[in-house]
């Protein structure tokens, strides 16, 4: 049996952090905006006729064996932790390979290893003969990923790698629960451009020690994320509205808004394209993830994409990415 699955990745748009249990719970209304994009994580299957296990990543460049009867072992494997911890919970009762591979550039920003997640989890739930049902797909790639970084993970990723397309993410006391948006999609290609800095991502936002501060009671951190709350929820309207000069001008007061709430959100040279894009026909920047590298998405005013993308192309170390909207999330296939 070869079974191949596949989840798009995100550019995330507004609420980012606030998705972070309980940090929602203090926030009345918390949610999230992104559309996710088609540079695809993708995940094969093929079983073998013996007892072995082939853990595979095309794009780290890595790759280990084990068998069925050490199974047990990959629960504390370093290497290709993340798989290692998923073939552990499910535990499969035949040999396979598995071969993993990601589009997205290392430390994108583009929530890559979320992404990563749930196409493995569809592949490997296919193996072990449909276990769980869809809705169990991103509770258990969020308690997995959690194993693996050691704190508590956000929720919206997996949301968008599951579904697809555009949604806003709503958090509250009875859970979490995804708005598939209906928006006018033409345009929101016409306006965003989204390049790869040339630096991976290093933790530009600590969100663990921002979570323990707002836990602590930290009263700048609670305004901020009620800020970032309010911003969502005003980027949601806009779009459902079409309102795409009003969308533009709440991005551009959010990139300030996220940068009180980690200095390191960008580096000097993500400051510099910043600067770059702005004064060639951007209008706002969005830090995607994290931050402290990555990407950077930006909207342009209207008709003014390709000049944004010509002047960030004029540093060799920027990869403007070529991005069209994933209708489609998690796809399975057996054959």
């Amino acid at each position: 049996m070869i079974i191949e699955t596949s989840a798009p990745t995100r550019v995330d748009l507004a609420g980012g952090t606030i998705d972070i249990p309980p940090l929602y719970l203090f926030h009345e209304g918390a949610s999230t905006v992104n559309f996710a994009v088609d540079l695809l994580a993708k995940c094969r299957i093929e079983t073998r006729d013996d007892d072995k296990i082939l853990l595979e990543s095309v794009d780290r460049g890595v790759k280990f064996e084990t068998t069925l009867e050490h199974i047990g072992e990959l629960k504390n494997e370093p290497r290709l932790e993340l798989l290692a911890k998923l073939v552990y919970f499910f535990k499969p009762e035949t040999g396979f390979e598995m071969i993993t591979d990601s589009e997205a550039p290392a430390g994108a920003g583009l929530a890559g290893s979320s992404t990563l997640n749930i196409a493995c989890i569809g592949a490997l739930n296919k193996l072990v003969g449909d276990r769980y049902t869809a809705d169990r797909f991103i509770p258990i790639a969020a308690a997995v990923e959690c194993q693996v970084i050691k704190v508590p993970t956000g929720y919206q990723d997996y949301h968008s790698a599951q579904y697809g397309a555009v949604s806003a993410i709503h958090f509250g006391p009875e859970g979490m629960h995804r708005e598939a948006l209906d928006i006018d999609t033409k345009t929101l290609h016409e306006r965003v451009v989204v390049c790869y800095t040339g630096e991976p991502r290093n933790s530009g936002t600590n969100n663990w020690e921002i979570t323990k501060r707002h836990i602590d009671g930290d009263k700048e951190l609670y305004d901020l994320f009620e800020g970032i709350r309010d911003t969502s929820l005003a980027v949601r309207e806009a779009l459902l509205a079409s309102e795409w000069d009003h969308l533009g001008e709440i991005l551009r007061k959010s990139h300030p808004q996220r940068k009180r709430l980690s200095p390191n959100i960008t580096t000097p040279h993500m400051d510099s394209l910043i600067d770059n894009a702005l004064a060639n026909g951007a209008i706002a920047p969005k830090v995607c993830g994290a931050g402290g590298g990555g990407c950077i998405a930006f909207f342009a005013e209207e008709g003014r994409k390709a000049e944004v993308e010509n002047a960030l192309r004029t540093d060799p170390t920027v990869e403007v990415l070529d991005w069209n909207l994933s209708s489609d999330g998690l796809t399975v296939k057996v054959s």
